[in-house]
């Protein structure tokens, strides 16, 4: 089980994208898959990949002389790490200029914020 901050680098999203789409998947396939974006090596992909094992961010199973990735956290949980990585470091920990930040950007949608107020007044009325 992953630690409870889990929050990745450029280079992991990357690779965790990869292997959320095929899990699971061996270094090569991911290489090959990656390679057109990134350019990187077998070696590079593999290292990635290990590091990542010792993170808590993927799994490895050897089987014979093939080891198979899988992903140990959650797409849901990557997000909630990088969300709250930047709540901390770009707002001080203040969600309400964050969500002003988003809002104000004009990158939501009509639907987007439509679905934003509908779980706000869900979360008031859990809480009555």
């Amino acid at each position: 089980m992953p630690k409870t901050k889990i929050e990745l680098t450029e280079a992991e999203w990357t690779v965790i994208k990869a292997v959320w789409e095929s899990e699971p998947c061996a270094a090569p396939a991911i290489q090959e898959k990656l390679f057109g974006k990134t350019r990187w090596t077998y070696s590079t992909v593999r290292t990635l990949m290990d590091r990542m094992v010792t993170k808590g961010l993927l799994a490895a199973e050897k089987i014979r002389n093939l080891t198979l990735y899988r992903s140990a956290v959650t797409r849901e949980q990557a997000q909630r790490g990088e969300l709250l990585y930047a709540l901390k470091h770009a707002f001080n920990g203040a969600l309400t200029p964050m969500v002003q930040c988003l809002i104000e950007s004009g990158e939501l949608s009509a639907a987007e914020l439509a679905k934003l107020e509908s779980l706000i007044k869900a979360k008031k009325s859990a809480k009555k």
